[in-house]
């Protein structure tokens, strides 16, 4: 009801679809209550450019189904390659050999040594990319990620047993993996672990001096003995870096995240305690196949219970 200046009153009735939208204010006190509340059918505002941007957004997720770069296509493609499960390789007299397929567990951090992926890459990936960063992961079941394969420095056949001081490569699987050697180098300002600070460790594609590794004796006392004698699997060892000796490590004070969780960083880096002994992070165990249990040996089907559970034992695969 408006009354005018001359006395008169006159009523105004509304309709129920009249529409009233405020006046946008430059005030900027003052909320603006432009937001929509009708849906695109409703024949109010611009509707006709509500209508085309849905059947745009409809027309565009139809075709990235089609091409395949939906979310979930990219998280199966990362399942069916490089999380993919990978067979390791059984063994016989309980000694490693050059051919060998082996995840390297930390039994003081209950993970193992992983390529770490960056998250760019990690859903579109066909394999492994070099360079590429490396941690340590608690997802211990064996995959092309954390499968590597012990290569000859010395041209020494596959099938020829491991031994103490030789050196080694270690590479990654082909295909998935991306034929990636462990590569470390002098630590310098520019060139570090990114949290840490030491010694880096990548892979990457090319071998060399700064690609060989050798396996040292776990007792400091027995290592003078042990040279040239074969390594076994299942016991606690030292990887030692060739070209700078340092030993590898994986660091449980220093969290990274990535795509696949919370990891820990690995580095190289010697790590001794008051007796001029390694610490726990510098141990290492190589992991294999096992078709039977013996003595103090684990299968496959429990690592995973047994790393949460044996938390720096000697544990075989």
């Amino acid at each position: 009801t408006l009354t005018l200046s001359f006395g008169v009153s006159v009523v105004i009735q509304l309709s129920p679809t009249c529409i009233f939208f405020p006046r946008l204010s430059s005030n900027p006190n003052i909320i603006s209550m432009s937001v929509r509340t009708y849906n695109p059918s409703v024949r109010v505002g611009n509707w006709n450019e509500d209508v085309c941007l849905q059947e745009d957004m409809l027309k565009d997720f139809l075709d990235r189904r089609d091409a395949g770069e939906l979310l979930i296509h990219k998280t199966h493609n990362l399942m069916s390659t490089i999380l993919k499960k990978v067979e390791l390789s059984s063994y016989s007299d309980s000694f490693v050999h050059f051919g060998d397929k082996v995840c390297l567990y930390s039994p003081a951090t209950s993970s193992v040594l992983s390529a770490n992926v960056s998250p760019s890459d990690a859903l579109e990936a066909r394999c492994i990319p070099s360079p590429c960063q490396v941690s340590s992961s608690r997802r211990v079941e064996p995959c092309p990620r954390n499968t590597f394969v012990i290569r000859s420095c010395d041209g020494s056949d596959d099938g020829q047993v491991l031994c103490y001081g030789q050196h080694f490569f270690l590479q990654t699987l082909p295909d998935e993996g991306g034929e990636l050697f462990l590569h470390s180098d002098l630590a310098t300002f520019i060139k570090s672990a990114k949290h840490s600070r030491q010694q880096e460790v990548t892979l990457v594609a090319e071998p060399s001096f700064k690609t060989a590794w050798k396996v040292v004796c776990f007792s400091p006392q027995d290592r003078m003995e042990s040279e040239g004698q074969p390594v076994s699997a299942g016991h606690k060892v030292i990887i030692n870096h060739c070209k700078t000796n340092q030993h590898l490590s994986a660091l449980s004070s220093f969290v990274i995240r990535t795509a696949y969780g919370r990891e820990l960083e690995v580095t190289a880096n010697t790590q001794l305690d008051p007796h001029k002994a390694e610490m726990p992070s510098n141990h290492w165990l190589f992991v294999q196949e096992s078709s039977e249990e013996k003595d103090g040996i684990v299968t496959t089907a429990n690592l995973e219970e047994q790393a949460s559970k044996m938390k720096g034992m000697a544990v075989i695969v």
